[in-house]
């Protein structure tokens, strides 16, 4: 049988999947809301991809797992190989881009940029505690004009004087957007300047005092948003290359490690129907008052982090 790579990222907005081949061709992927509940994503995700998968052809054999909850699902899934965000995007992104040299993300409540020279990151920024500009900026502003967040992108080409959207944090970029609706201005032009707010802000915060140089790679599930796209590229004066695959490239990035890694396993497609839980002990062994997490197959204690020291390993 031919070896097949599985890849996770489970982010708090979404989760997403890939099974890959020796030579990164995509068997199966699937995109799916995460609902706050990781571990039921994990399950539901797996559940799909067996779906799509030729398991007479192909079998798994390493799997990669990123994102925020990346050490529970590795966890879960028992995965050869788990790393960071950033690390994933990027070999994801040089894996089929090669000459990319800037990395633009912006995901459901996050975005980040990378800075990639001669095919390794070199220098990366993150925002995860201001919202506007995301996913779930964008959706809410479709919500409040009454159209759906997939037809943004329409409504902005049709502009041809985008609205002035103060940019800086969601209150004022909202309070902004509702005093425009009330003056009248056109409703393609609105949403052409929230597409250049989202631009603006990222510019101005996410990619402040970074150089960004061509070619650009834009990925994430505001990637999907033509205006958007369109607002990078009038104010970076370039091209911006988005993947058809772009919102997948985190999870591509992990099967691509996972492939290159030297673990390897038997992977089961069953973890779908097995019970899992996690639990919240604190160390009261030393001053830090560590917070583990202890995860659970059914009564069967299977890892646990969080411990500063050696004090809290057998607390669970």
């Amino acid at each position: 049988m031919e070896h097949a790579y599985l890849g996770i990222d489970v982010g708090s907005i979404s989760t997403k999947g890939v099974i890959i081949d020796k030579k990164n061709h995509i068997l199966s992927s699937q995109y799916i809301w995460t609902q706050g509940d990781p571990i039921g994503a994990v399950k539901e995700l797996v559940r799909l991809l067996e779906g799509q998968f030729d398991k007479e052809r192909y079998k798994i054999v390493a799997t990669g797992a990123t994102g925020s909850a990346r050490k529970l699902v590795g966890t879960i899934l028992g995965a050869t190989m788990v790393k960071n965000e950033i690390t994933a995007h990027a070999v994801g992104t040089t894996t089929f881009y090669p000459d990319v040299r800037t990395i633009l993300e912006i995901g459901g409540q996050d975005s980040k940029i990378i800075l990639v020279e001669n095919g390794v990151a070199v220098d990366y920024a993150m925002n995860t505690l201001c919202a506007a500009g995301t996913g779930a900026f964008l959706s809410s502003q479709a919500k409040r004009l009454g159209i759906e967040v997939e037809e943004i992108g329409d409504y902005a080409l049709r502009s041809t004087h985008p609205t002035q959207i103060a940019a800086r944090c969601t209150v004022f970029a909202e309070s902004d957007l509702v005093h425009k609706i009330q003056m009248g201005h056109p409703r393609e032009d609105i949403i052409a300047g929230v597409c250049n707010a989202v631009a603006s802000n990222y510019l101005n915060n996410v990619g402040k005092g970074k150089k960004i140089v061509s070619p650009v790679v834009f990925q994430g599930g505001v990637s999907k948003n033509k205006g958007v796209v369109a607002a990078f590229e009038r104010t970076l004066g370039c091209p911006v290359i988005v993947d058809p695959n772009g919102h997948l490239m985190g999870a591509l990035g992990a099967a691509v490690l996972a492939r290159r890694g030297s673990g390897r396993q038997e992977f089961d497609f069953s973890v779908e129907n097995m019970e899992f839980r996690t639990r919240e002990a604190s160390c009261g062994g030393c001053s830090n008052h560590c917070e583990i997490i202890c995860v659970y197959r059914g009564d069967q204690l299977i890892d646990s982090w969080g411990n500063r020291c050696e004090r809290g390993a057998g607390v669970h």
